[in-house]
Protein backbone atom coordinates (compact mmCIF):
# COMPACT_ATOMS: atom_id res chain seq x y z
CA UNK A 1 0.00 0.00 0.00
CA UNK A 2 0.83 3.62 -0.64
CA UNK A 3 -0.38 5.87 1.94
CA UNK A 4 -1.25 9.52 1.91
CA UNK A 5 -0.33 10.36 5.66
CA UNK A 6 -2.27 13.98 7.21
CA UNK A 7 0.18 16.03 9.31
CA UNK A 8 -0.77 15.83 12.46
CA UNK A 9 -0.57 11.45 12.88
CA UNK A 10 1.38 9.69 14.08
CA UNK A 11 2.64 6.58 12.76
CA UNK A 12 3.18 4.05 15.15
CA UNK A 13 2.17 3.37 19.12
CA UNK A 14 4.92 4.50 20.94
CA UNK A 15 4.38 4.99 25.24
CA UNK A 16 2.06 7.69 25.73
CA UNK A 17 0.53 7.29 22.23
CA UNK A 18 -1.28 3.68 22.12
CA UNK A 19 -3.92 4.82 20.07
CA UNK A 20 -5.10 7.08 17.19
CA UNK A 21 -2.33 6.68 15.04
CA UNK A 22 -1.47 5.45 11.67
CA UNK A 23 -0.97 2.07 12.46
CA UNK A 24 -4.02 1.65 14.34
CA UNK A 25 -5.80 2.56 11.38
CA UNK A 26 -4.10 0.46 8.94
CA UNK A 27 -4.85 -2.88 11.34
CA UNK A 28 -8.55 -1.81 11.03
CA UNK A 29 -8.41 -1.71 7.57
CA UNK A 30 -6.63 -5.00 6.78
CA UNK A 31 -5.02 -8.00 8.48
CA UNK A 32 -2.58 -8.74 6.30
CA UNK A 33 0.13 -6.67 7.38
CA UNK A 34 4.37 -6.90 7.49
CA UNK A 35 5.47 -8.62 10.60
CA UNK A 36 8.80 -7.71 10.09
CA UNK A 37 9.24 -4.34 12.10
CA UNK A 38 7.32 -6.15 15.23
CA UNK A 39 4.07 -5.89 16.80
CA UNK A 40 4.18 -2.47 17.29
CA UNK A 41 5.04 -1.24 13.67
CA UNK A 42 3.17 -3.65 11.21
CA UNK A 43 3.87 -3.28 7.78
CA UNK A 44 5.69 -0.10 8.51
CA UNK A 45 8.56 -0.16 5.75
CA UNK A 46 9.56 3.57 6.52
CA UNK A 47 8.17 5.91 8.50
CA UNK A 48 7.68 9.93 8.34
CA UNK A 49 7.54 11.78 11.53
CA UNK A 50 4.37 12.72 13.07
CA UNK A 51 3.48 16.63 11.82
CA UNK A 52 5.19 15.63 7.56
CA UNK A 53 2.60 15.19 5.59
CA UNK A 54 2.85 13.09 2.07
CA UNK A 55 3.34 9.55 1.10
CA UNK A 56 4.81 6.33 2.59
CA UNK A 57 5.29 2.85 1.82
CA UNK A 58 3.41 0.08 3.76
CA UNK A 59 4.07 -3.88 3.14
CA UNK A 60 1.60 -6.04 3.24
CA UNK A 61 3.48 -9.42 3.77
CA UNK A 62 7.22 -9.85 4.91
CA UNK A 63 8.62 -10.86 1.75
CA UNK A 64 7.38 -7.44 0.34
CA UNK A 65 8.77 -5.86 3.30
CA UNK A 66 12.17 -7.19 2.75
CA UNK A 67 12.54 -6.45 -0.64
CA UNK A 68 11.23 -2.92 -0.02
CA UNK A 69 13.66 -2.28 2.38
CA UNK A 70 16.63 -3.54 0.76
CA UNK A 71 15.57 -1.11 -2.24
CA UNK A 72 15.56 1.47 0.55
CA UNK A 73 18.97 0.62 1.67
CA UNK A 74 20.09 0.29 -1.96
CA UNK A 75 18.96 3.72 -3.07
CA UNK A 76 16.65 2.21 -5.57
CA UNK A 77 13.01 4.01 -4.28
CA UNK A 78 13.06 7.61 -5.35
CA UNK A 79 11.79 9.92 -2.12
CA UNK A 80 10.78 13.47 -2.98
CA UNK A 81 9.91 15.99 -0.24
CA UNK A 82 8.41 19.45 -0.75
CA UNK A 83 9.49 22.01 2.45
CA UNK A 84 9.33 25.49 3.31
CA UNK A 85 12.10 26.84 5.37
CA UNK A 86 12.82 30.02 6.78
CA UNK A 87 15.36 32.27 5.31
CA UNK A 88 16.30 32.52 1.59
CA UNK A 89 18.61 30.16 -0.03
CA UNK A 90 20.75 31.29 -2.36
CA UNK A 91 22.18 28.15 -4.30
CA UNK A 92 20.12 26.93 -6.65
CA UNK A 93 20.95 23.80 -5.80
CA UNK A 94 23.29 21.51 -3.31
CA UNK A 95 23.81 18.83 -1.42
CA UNK A 96 23.76 18.16 2.50
CA UNK A 97 26.23 15.46 3.55
CA UNK A 98 26.26 15.60 7.21
CA UNK A 99 26.08 12.56 9.51
CA UNK A 100 23.57 12.60 12.08
CA UNK A 101 22.97 10.97 15.49
CA UNK A 102 21.21 11.44 18.86
CA UNK A 103 22.07 14.49 20.18
CA UNK A 104 23.88 13.83 23.34
CA UNK A 105 22.05 17.21 25.13
CA UNK A 106 18.78 15.54 24.54
CA UNK A 107 17.98 11.98 23.68
CA UNK A 108 14.53 13.42 21.93
CA UNK A 109 16.27 15.28 19.07
CA UNK A 110 18.65 14.86 16.41
CA UNK A 111 21.77 16.29 15.60
CA UNK A 112 24.93 17.06 13.03
CA UNK A 113 27.63 14.88 14.73
CA UNK A 114 30.89 12.65 14.39
CA UNK A 115 29.94 10.51 17.52
CA UNK A 116 27.65 7.16 17.18
CA UNK A 117 25.74 8.81 13.96
CA UNK A 118 25.21 7.32 10.46
CA UNK A 119 25.96 9.14 7.14
CA UNK A 120 23.20 11.14 6.30
CA UNK A 121 22.85 12.69 2.77
CA UNK A 122 20.06 15.14 1.34
CA UNK A 123 20.13 16.75 -2.09
CA UNK A 124 17.98 19.80 -2.34
CA UNK A 125 16.95 22.14 -5.23
CA UNK A 126 15.21 25.81 -4.65
CA UNK A 127 12.29 25.65 -6.31
CA UNK A 128 10.76 29.44 -5.48
CA UNK A 129 11.99 32.10 -2.74
CA UNK A 130 10.63 34.44 -1.02
CA UNK A 131 10.67 37.78 1.01
CA UNK A 132 12.44 35.84 3.94
CA UNK A 133 11.39 31.79 3.43
CA UNK A 134 12.31 29.33 0.15
CA UNK A 135 10.40 26.43 -1.14
CA UNK A 136 12.81 23.51 -2.00
CA UNK A 137 12.73 19.92 -3.20
CA UNK A 138 14.30 17.56 -1.43
CA UNK A 139 15.56 13.98 -2.37
CA UNK A 140 17.15 11.62 0.13
CA UNK A 141 19.98 9.23 -0.56
CA UNK A 142 19.24 8.14 2.92
CA UNK A 143 16.60 8.23 5.39
CA UNK A 144 17.37 8.91 9.07
CA UNK A 145 15.30 9.92 12.05
CA UNK A 146 14.54 13.72 11.33
CA UNK A 147 17.32 14.24 8.51
CA UNK A 148 15.53 17.12 6.61
CA UNK A 149 14.61 18.62 9.50
CA UNK A 150 18.18 18.20 10.98
CA UNK A 151 19.93 19.12 7.99
CA UNK A 152 18.12 22.18 7.28
CA UNK A 153 18.61 23.46 10.65
CA UNK A 154 22.46 22.66 10.66
CA UNK A 155 23.02 24.29 7.61
CA UNK A 156 21.11 27.82 9.16
CA UNK A 157 17.33 27.55 7.26
CA UNK A 158 15.22 25.31 9.80
CA UNK A 159 11.75 24.15 8.16
CA UNK A 160 8.69 26.33 8.65
CA UNK A 161 6.84 25.86 11.49
CA UNK A 162 8.95 22.75 13.23
CA UNK A 163 8.56 23.05 16.70
CA UNK A 164 11.68 21.30 17.62
CA UNK A 165 14.45 22.53 15.02
CA UNK A 166 12.82 25.40 13.87
CA UNK A 167 12.50 29.26 14.78
CA UNK A 168 9.58 29.31 17.85
CA UNK A 169 8.35 32.54 15.88
CA UNK A 170 7.24 30.34 12.76
CA UNK A 171 5.71 27.71 14.79
CA UNK A 172 1.78 27.74 13.88
CA UNK A 173 -0.74 25.00 15.14
CA UNK A 174 0.14 22.97 11.50
CA UNK A 175 2.97 22.48 12.69
CA UNK A 176 6.25 22.03 9.98
CA UNK A 177 6.02 22.75 6.69
CA UNK A 178 7.31 19.13 5.13
CA UNK A 179 5.66 17.31 3.12
CA UNK A 180 6.46 13.88 1.00
CA UNK A 181 5.28 14.84 -2.10
CA UNK A 182 6.01 11.95 -4.71
CA UNK A 183 7.62 8.10 -4.65
CA UNK A 184 9.01 6.09 -7.40
CA UNK A 185 10.27 2.49 -7.56
CA UNK A 186 9.79 -0.70 -9.14
CA UNK A 187 7.50 -3.29 -7.71
CA UNK A 188 9.91 -5.89 -6.12
CA UNK A 189 7.22 -8.72 -7.13
CA UNK A 190 5.62 -7.83 -10.35
CA UNK A 191 8.37 -5.44 -11.83
CA UNK A 192 6.31 -2.46 -12.69
CA UNK A 193 7.28 0.70 -12.43
CA UNK A 194 5.32 2.48 -9.70
CA UNK A 195 5.09 6.49 -9.27
CA UNK A 196 2.62 8.47 -7.00
CA UNK A 197 2.37 12.31 -6.44
CA UNK A 198 0.60 13.73 -3.47
CA UNK A 199 -0.92 17.00 -3.24
CA UNK A 200 -0.04 19.44 -1.25
CA UNK A 201 -2.01 19.91 2.10
CA UNK A 202 -4.76 22.59 1.92
CA UNK A 203 -2.59 24.41 4.55
CA UNK A 204 0.51 23.82 2.78
CA UNK A 205 -1.25 25.62 -0.11
CA UNK A 206 -2.50 28.38 1.68
CA UNK A 207 1.15 29.38 3.33
CA UNK A 208 2.91 29.36 -0.12
CA UNK A 209 0.01 32.18 -1.08
CA UNK A 210 0.73 33.73 2.45
CA UNK A 211 4.13 33.84 1.25
CA UNK A 212 3.19 35.84 -2.15
CA UNK A 213 1.61 38.81 -0.67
Amino acid sequence: MVINKKSGVVVHPAPGNYSGTLVNGLMYLSKDLSHVNGEFRPGIVHRIDKDTSGLMLVAKDDKTHELLSKMIKNKEVERVYWVIVDGVIKHDTGTIDAPIGRDPNNRQKMCVTDKCSKEAITNFKVLKRFEKNTLVECKLDTGRTHQIRVHFNYIGYPVHGDPVYGRKSSVDSFGQYLHSKTIRFVHPITKEELFFDSPLPPEFVKKLESLEQ
